[in-house]
């Protein structure tokens, strides 16, 4: 299977015609059509779904979509680092990292290689742990900001001082809004909204006594932001941490946070893999994340 071939299954799958994909890749619509009927009979299945008004993808051609994609966008960076390898420093820098506080100390552990070498470019993918550990593994990140209870030892890591601290955000008229803290006990009986990674992990059960599952879920959520207005519209109460959602902002005055009694925290982790072979620029970054963290 060649790289050459995905790319015009591609834009087939980006043009959903044939025609004009090939018009595209300055090809003739035989050529094309030719290059993808012999991929589908070297992957020995349908890839395309072929019409006169338009091209659909099978169910076969979806996954492979999909892995086409990371493939070309693997390229596409490794080019881009190889291209500068003579150059001044410069480049890309991919980080994944989760909806954390802890963001800030990695942004300002890189700020002065910004200002030294502003050719070096970052940039941020946000999602849950799973989502960047896969997108880590695939080498279309360099780093992620990982938070758990325990160290990622299956990778190189660094310990950021800051900690998450987790709580329940609730709308300001629910009855547990006037304590101080929450206990495991107000969990049980409440309507929760919940981070899946967060109950896949078991990290709560340790701290509640039993398994998490016990509780009273009525929704989970991957980022939290769209999760506010469940809260906002009486759903449920959201676990998560800190800072998640701002109630100090004019558009979320109605939710408050309340800390799990007793407290429980979650440590960040900057991490990469090991024996990663970095650019010019990833070294760099690399070192200030090596002096900065512990």
């Amino acid at each position: 299977m060649e790289f050459r071939v995905l790319k015009y299954f591609l834009a087939v799958a980006k043009h959903e015609n044939i025609s004009k994909a090939a018009e595209a890749l300055n090809l003739t619509q035989p050529t094309l059509s030719r290059q993808i009927a012999d991929l589908e009979a070297e992957l020995g299945t349908a890839l395309l779904v072929r019409s006169k008004k338009r091209t659909t993808l099978t169910e076969a051609g979806m996954f492979l979509k999909a892995r086409a994609e990371e493939i070309a966008a693997l390229a596409d960076k490794t080019v881009e680092q190889l291209s500068h390898a003579d150059d001044l420093v410069e480049g890309d820098i991919y980080i994944g990292c989760g909806e954390t506080e802890g963001m800030a100390e990695v942004i300002r552990a890189i700020r002065p290689l910004h200002r030294s070498y502003p050719r070096i470019r970052v940039h941020l993918t946000s999602g849950n742990a799973e989502l960047v550990t896969d997108r880590l593994e695939k080498g279309l990140l360099d780093f992620a900001l990982l938070c758990r209870s325990t160290p990622p030892v299956e990778y190189v890591y660094r310990k950021l001082s800051h900690e998450d601290v987790w709580g329940l955000f609730m709308r300001r008229d629910n009855p547990l809004a006037v304590r101080d803290g929450i206990s495991a006990e107000d969990l049980l009986s409440e309507p929760l909204i919940v981070s899946l990674q967060a109950i896949e992990s078991k990290e709560f059960d340790h701290w509640l006594g039993q398994s998490a599952e016990n509780l009273k879920i009525v929704a989970t959520y991957n980022l939290a932001y769209n999760s506010a207005f469940l809260v906002e519209q009486g759903f449920g109460s959201m676990l998560g941490f800190a800072g998640l959602i701002s109630v100090d902002a004019p558009r979320r005055q109605g939710i408050v946070f309340r800390p799990l009694l007793p407290e429980l925290h979650s440590a960040n982790y900057i991490v990469w893999k090991k024996g990663q072979v970095f650019s010019r620029a990833g070294r760099l970054v690399m070192a200030a994340f090596e002096a900065a963290f512990l």
